[in-house]
């Protein structure tokens, strides 16, 4: 589970987001990152039994993102995130194509899978497989279960005009229009907080699965 302090710092440096007020809390997010990566540790042995292409050998050390902003380009200057965020792949958290992710934050939290902008080539294979196998993806993404938990699929970046290649009155034209192919799924801190915390977020990534393999085969 996430403990409370792991999202009392969270707080903290969300008022205090400077290096001296983070040096000199250092110990306090180097507790608070031990605790993130012993439950992403969790995780991805659970995860490991749900998804195949997932080892439990894998490093949690890998997924979990360092918490320093890279601000080269941002007009945002402030140097620290105010999150803990894990992505969970074959690769770990450096994927290009379908990964898991958990974004930790004290109002924030959530638990999400896809594939995130990916690349022109990626994306017109599974605007193809799409296309091809309209129905196989609709049977994944409109099921109850599947639709109560994560609802509609993340709608940033969605085009507002068809995609080129695709008619207006294509039967899945809305999810042709999409340049991210993600789900969310908000978790409350309680949640989080929890004895059975890994037990809820793998829930979740079990119901991802079937997405999943749907965009591995797209893109293989």
């Amino acid at each position: 589970m996430i403990g409370s302090g792991t999202f009392d710092f969270l707080r903290d440096l969300a008022k205090n987001n400077n290096r001296e007020w983070f040096h000199e809390n250092k110990g306090r997010h180097d507790e608070a990152r031990a605790n993130v990566l012993e439950f992403v540790g969790e995780l991805v042995k659970g995860l490991s039994k749900i998804d195949k292409t997932i080892s439990a050998d894998l490093d949690p050390k890998t997924c979990v993102m360092r918490i320093y902003r890279d601000v080269r380009f941002s007009p945002n200057k402030a140097p620290y995130k105010n999150n803990f965020g894990a992505g969970i792949s074959q690769q770990g958290k450096n994927f290009n194509g379908p990964g898991y992710y958990l974004h930790i934050h004290p109002e924030e939290s959530f638990l999400a899978g896809g594939c995130w902008m990916p690349e022109p080539d990626m994306l017109k294979s599974i605007r193809q497989e799409i296309d091809y196998s309209g129905r196989d993806f609709r049977d994944i993404v409109t099921t109850t279960s599947f639709k109560n938990y994560f609802g509609e699929p993340d709608q940033e970046y969605k085009l507002k005009t068809t995609p080129k290649g695709y008619s207006a009155d294509h039967p899945d034209i809305e999810y042709l229009k999409l340049k991210s192919f993600t789900f969310t799924h908000v978790l409350a801190p309680k949640e989080l907080k929890s004895t059975n915390a890994a037990k809820k977020v793998l829930e979740g990534f079990e119901k991802l699965h079937p997405f999943m393999v749907f965009l591995r085969n797209a893109i293989s």
